[in-house]
């Protein structure tokens, strides 16, 4: 993510979206399709073989979802690819609901990957929904952090640039949130 050579001209799109320019959001399309087409995998990479909701389709309600309604406002490339995986989990979650609904099936699971030895929760994911929910309520930054590190699959240098803290301070952090999401859902 942090090699991504169009990111000075992805912020002066999203600068036009905010400004109400509808050409806007048709450049701004392919230049980071790519990116949420990966963090779509990245999301649905925990999920059944057998789903039905495919990356390019929840690439697509994501990206109809971020621009529908009000004049969104992104401050830059890292902030709309934030919240992205934010809606991108947000539908998974609404669909796992409403499968729970229907009593068609077990639980989805969402294991988190790490590197550096870091183990995350493993889970059910309207219960990891739950969780997250929970500590967001005690603090949206470690939220925000396991967000972009496991839903928008950034690295802990990613996520220093792009929040401007230190890459230990990330690292010291997103520990940290594991291991309160790990106590929320025990």
């Amino acid at each position: 993510m942090s090699d991504a050579p169009n990111s000075p001209q992805i912020t002066t799109i999203l600068a036009r979206v905010r400004l109400g320019r509808p050409e806007a959001v048709d450049e701004l399309l392919p230049l980071v399709y790519a990116e949420l087409h990966r963090i779509a995998q990245n999301a649905l990479r925990g999920e059944r073989p057998d789903h039905t909701l495919q990356p390019t389709a929840l690439v697509h309600e994501a990206y109809v979802r971020l621009l529908q309604g009000q004049t969104p406002v992104f401050a830059d490339r890292a902030h709309f690819l934030g919240v992205a995986s934010r809606l991108m989990r947000q539908i998974l979650v609404d669909y796992a609901r409403a499968r729970r609904t229907q009593k068609r099936g077990s639980y989805l699971q969402v294991p988190l990957e790490s590197e550096a030895g870091i183990t995350p929760p493993h889970g059910d994911l309207l219960e990891l929904d739950e969780a997250l929910d929970k500590l967001a309520r005690e603090d949206q930054r470690l939220v925000r952090l396991i967000e972009m590190r496991y839903f928008a699959g950034m690295t802990a240098e990613e996520t220093a640039e792009a929040r401007s803290e230190s890459v230990h301070a990330i690292r010291h952090d997103l520990r940290y949130a594991q291991a309160r999401l790990r106590r929320l859902l025990a």
